[in-house]
């Protein structure tokens, strides 16, 4: 679980790290919702 949590928050930095706008940041959450999805499946 730690691990889990630790890893969610190392990427949730290096997504907001890659953002430098309000929509790069969007589109950022659109792509990880996207995979999140596809791991879903």
């Amino acid at each position: 679980m730690k691990t889990t949590v630790s890893l969610a928050a190392i990427a949730l930095a290096c997504l907001l790290a890659g953002c430098n706008t309000v929509k790069g940041m969007g589109q950022d959450v659109q792509r990880a919702g996207s995979a999140i999805e596809r791991a879903a499946r």
